[in-house]
């Protein structure tokens, strides 16, 4: 997905005009992620970029995106640019002895 959302369109609300554009964003990211896995796969990664043009866009997380919607909204922006790529990705094993930030540990 690469496109400029305009954020004043006349004769629509801006917050369900807000809104729809958030519910395309999600509905794409679906619609990606049901796709089939390549062979040797584990997930369906993305590689975003935000901006208020396409000239501007830089790279960003896609957990970031809604924020950064939230923040063009904000500063009365009329428009933003965004790109979401869908490509696959492999998990890497984690290395032994390292545990994940969300196990307690035995010292707390």
């Amino acid at each position: 997905m690469r496109k400029t959302f305009q954020l004043q369109v006349e004769g629509k609300h801006p917050d369900r005009l807000l809104e729809a554009i958030k519910h395309e964003i999600r509905k794409y990211i679906k619609r990606e992620r049901r796709r089939v896995l390549p062979e040797g796969s584990d997930f369906w990664d993305f590689d975003c970029k935000f901006g208020t043009s396409a000239e501007t866009a830089e790279t960003v997380h896609l957990s970031a995106i809604t924020g950064l919607i939230d923040g063009v909204v904000k500063d009365a922006g009329k428009q933003f640019y965004v790109e979401i790529l869908a490509k696959p990705g492999k998990r890497t094993p984690r290395p032994a002895g390292q545990r994940s930030q969300e196990e307690p540990s035995e010292e707390d």
